[in-house]
């Protein structure tokens, strides 16, 4: 039996893999009341978690909006605004029983008519925009078959289903008539234990308590309301300005510490300091198998060897990051073939060849490979909403890199929201740089699934009928082992035999704090900060 002892145990040793679990340890009994002050390093496009693309902003996010489920450390389920779930034989009718005394912070009561609201929603797609493609276009019906019982009927067999409708944020039905309903805001009432009150765009998002909170779920620290009577998340995007902020008392915490500052927090008696990795996809660059020099396989596979990443990885974050290697985290077990790490060889005398080989003989006056008269130029697109933990020194070392070490002019282009859209969907790039937190392999789907049959953010544009084939009979199984049997090979197919991506980075969190605060943790399994609900401040002196 899972007590909650058990659980809390699990999430403890989950959330200091690289930090001390005693810098974090409770050396006084938690008090109510106090305000926390948090600086943070993301700014979100969208305070909407149904449409949030960016994963630092789940940090302030999920004190407001709260799902059917909670995972434990071992990847399991317990229950939250749930109490129970039933998935039936053949994997295509999925059965969630609510809790009867949840509210949203207007008022509103949580019960099965707003739960299908929430899901079928998402299969509009001039709301959802796409978001979650695989899901939400296996889900064939949503009904409420009485006050508090949801039943979810797939059109077929799909494996991921239970980690999306498990982890959906939902949503106050009152929401979905406000003019903030893409946007977010105030009016898009959660369940959390906090409630949005304001967002000043370019200065701070703030929360106060919910005082009627009373259902968090046995992964929690403590039952009840949360212990802050306010969080406050001021946006300060420069890693040594929240440095600054930190060790001169403006704020309380921080998050996204930059590899030179580890050394200021690590050991230390002021400041507690612990990491975390994510789930889901490592930050790559994904090659335009589509478009420019990257439609050939011998320019990717140059452009893998040509780059010395553990070398630029050392020099940009002093050691604080961990090597990627494949298609998703190697926190998660179930997914993640181990056997491909070390596969991706830095040999530039390979990377020369291949080119040479390919044609791009000749040099230009500034070095660069050309071949027809044209250079070897490929452009990076990094959205300007994602730049976050030093990434753009990390692409102008890789830049430096390809030039060089093979004469390959890879450029960067910094891009706002609406152009990122725009090139994306015409597939004008050389290269996208991106990471993703999702689980179950939902996240595999999105990035290898062809473009015109859900694969929405296949920045590699890859469209090989075996990606296909390994993802549909992956979803169409419930057999862990053959699940990651067919995952490892699409891994192996995608990043060692046709250079879709070069795996640069696994994403992770950092988190510096006063030692006057405690109770800040990471969520269970996926390993995002959690939220503010077990957070106490000791008094001020």
């Amino acid at each position: 039996m899972i007590t909650r002892r058990t659980l809390a145990g699990l999430a403890l040793a989950l959330a200091f893999p690289h930090g001390s679990p005693h810098a974090w340890a409770q050396t006084a009994q938690p008090r109510a009341g106090g305000k926390l002050v948090w600086a943070v390093e993301t700014e979100p496009t969208t305070l909407n978690p149904q449409l949030n693309g960016q994963d630092k902003t789940k940090l302030y996010l999920r004190n407001v909006y709260e799902s059917l489920l909670a995972r434990t450390a071992d990847g399991g389920y317990v229950p939250w605004l749930a109490t129970s779930h039933q998935v039936s034989g053949d994997g295509t009718a999925y059965t969630f029983t609510l809790r009867d005394d949840v509210t949203f912070s207007d008022g509103r009561r949580l019960d099965a008519d707003a739960v299908v609201l929430n899901f079928t929603r998402l299969k509009d797609p001039a709301y959802s925009g796409g978001i979650s493609v695989g899901p939400v276009a296996r889900l064939a019906q949503a009904r409420a078959l009485d006050a508090h019982t949801v039943e979810f009927k797939l059109d077929r067999l799909y494996a991921p289903f239970l980690d999306f409708a498990a982890s959906l944020e939902i949503l106050s039905p009152g929401a979905y008539g406000s003019p903030q309903l893409k946007s977010g805001g105030p009016d898009i009432a959660g369940t959390g234990p906090f409630i949005l009150v304001r967002y000043a765009r370019g200065q701070e998002i703030r929360f106060v308590r919910n005082p009627a909170y009373r259902w968090v779920p046995a992964t929690a620290g403590h039952q009840g309301p949360a212990y802050l009577e306010e969080v406050t998340y001021r946006f300060l995007p420069e890693s040594s300005v929240r440095t600054g902020a930190l060790t001169s008392g403006q704020v309380d915490v921080i998050e996204g510490v930059s590899g030179n500052d580890a050394g200021l927090f690590k050991g230390s008696t002021q400041f507690s300091y612990a990491t975390a990795l994510n789930t889901g996809t490592p930050y790559s660059l994904f090659w335009n198998t589509t478009y420019g020099p990257t439609q050939e396989p011998a320019v990717r596979r140059a452009l893998n060897a040509a780059i010395d990443v553990d070398a630029v990885l050392k020099a940009v974050y002093r050691g604080q990051r961990t090597r990627a290697w494949g298609i998703t985290s190697p926190i998660d077990p179930q997914f993640y073939d181990r056997s491909i790490e070390g596969s991706i060889a830095f040999d530039p005398q390979r990377a020369n060849r291949l080119l040479d080989e390919a044609g791009w003989a000749a040099r230009d006056a500034a070095g660069f490979r050309t071949k027809d008269g044209k250079r070897l130029s490929v452009e990076v697109v990094q959205a300007q909403a994602t730049v976050r933990d030093q990434r753009d020194v990390l692409l102008q070392a890789l830049q430096a890199q390809a030039r060089q070490n093979a004469g390959i002019d890879l450029t960067i282009a910094y891009v706002d929201t609406g152009t990122y859209a725009d090139r994306r969907a015409s597939g004008r790039f050389g290269a996208i740089a991106n990471s993703n937190t999702p689980t179950d392999a939902i996240d595999i789907e999105n990035h290898y699934l062809p473009l015109d049959r859900g694969g929405a953010l296949n920045y590699s544009r890859a469209a090989a009928p075996e990606l296909l084939a390994w993802l549909q009979e992956a979803a169409g199984t419930l057999d862990p082992k053959a699940r990651f049997d067919l995952y490892a090979r699409l891994q192996r197919f995608a990043i060692t035999d046709q250079a879709y991506a070069l795996p640069l980075y696994e994403p992770e969190d950092q988190v510096a704090a006063s030692t006057a605060v405690h109770g800040i943790g990471f969520r269970p399994f996926k390993q995002l900060p959690e939220s503010a609900h077990d957070i106490w401040i000791e008094p001020r002196t």
